[in-house]
């Protein structure tokens, strides 16, 4: 079955979508068959391609797939020898070039109405794409780098130059005016490395989870804009343990949408692209109330860019 295009695209076009961009999102346009080159990178590399490099950098001792394909085991490891100021200097090292921006990422700077996009990668491909056409948005990124603002959250107004620190219930947007781009797991920050930070060790997602139960990872005020709209889940797989943390902590949004109530109101369609996805990963989805379909993220950009008339 093909995703309801027409359905998506008119959602969001009325703001009703709320993006979800996982690491799959970073690599649409990227040829299949291209490797990642450390020394004269074109694209940024993969999860599997960096935890190899950062594997092989620090002598990880597991020589395993299994072990040494894990980003977040191998970066506790690279943080145990070299210290976290290495690992995020190297990471900035490896992030910090002149990637060119997908065309997932232009099209969803061609959206005409404000959004509000969630990402869980650490490149600013996002960004760059919606400075290139000429659409201003707000900046929050969750900080896992400093603990002298530990549980607080950066936020870059549009134009700003510095962040605000502020706690994640004191964060103050019109998100009905505000196009924002919330960086889940931390950031690299352009020209401001002080500010860089990084949600990659197993520690860092222990804490991250920790602050996700507490109510404390996601600024309060998503939350009702989260329950008025669906959402649109583009590269991401559900055998990342941590995602399906992330859904069920977000199922408190989904509990409360409507679902035929007296009103006769039908629950917000969400909806997951996904190419060749496992039957427990349909099950995992369709346990999380998303409707997965088998498209290649290329092709669906393509077909959503058509229906936009972009």
């Amino acid at each position: 079955m093909d995703p309801p295009y027409g359905i998506i695209c008119n959602r969001l076009k009325a703001g009703g979508v709320v993006p979800f961009l996982g690491a799959g999102a970073s690599f649409v346009g990227r040829s299949a068959d291209a490797a990642w080159d450390a020394a004269t990178p074109t694209f940024l590399p993969s999860g599997l391609e960096l935890a190899r490099f950062l594997a092989e950098e620090a002598e990880f001792p597991a020589k395993g797939p299994f072990e040494r394909d894990d980003l977040a085991k191998v970066s506790s490891y690279y943080v145990d020898v070299a210290g976290r100021r290495t690992l995020r200097e190297r990471l900035r090292d490896v992030l910090d070039h002149d990637y060119t921006c997908g065309p997932l990422h232009d099209f969803l700077a061609s959206v005409p109405v404000p959004l509000v996009i969630v990402v869980t990668n650490y490149d600013v491909l996002v960004e760059q794409a919606f400075r290139a056409a000429g659409k201003p948005y707000d900046l929050v990124v969750y900080s896992a780098d400093r603990k002298d603002i530990a549980n607080a959250i950066l936020w870059w107004p549009h134009g700003a130059t510095q962040p605000i620190t502020a706690a994640p219930n004191e964060l103050d947007i019109d998100l009905a005016t505000t196009t924002v781009i919330y960086k889940m797991h931390g950031s690299l920050v352009p020209e401001q490395s002080e500010w860089d930070s990084f949600v990659i060790t197993e520690e860092d997602y222990v804490e991250f989870l920790s602050r996700m139960t507490m109510s404390s990872a996601i600024p309060s005020v998503f939350f009702p804009h989260f329950r008025e709209r669906s959402f649109l889940f583009l590269g991401y797989s559900l055998r990342d343990w941590n995602l399906r943390v992330v859904l069920k902590n977000l199922n408190k949004c989904l509990a409360t949408r409507p679902s035929g109530d007296n009103d006769g109101d039908d629950p917000l369609p969400s909806w997951a692209i996904q190419r060749e996805p496992s039957e427990l990963e349909r099950k995992l989805w369709s346990k999380r109330s998303v409707n997965i379909f088998d498209v290649a993220l290329d092709e669906f950009v393509q077909r959503m860019r058509e229906r936009l008339g972009k």
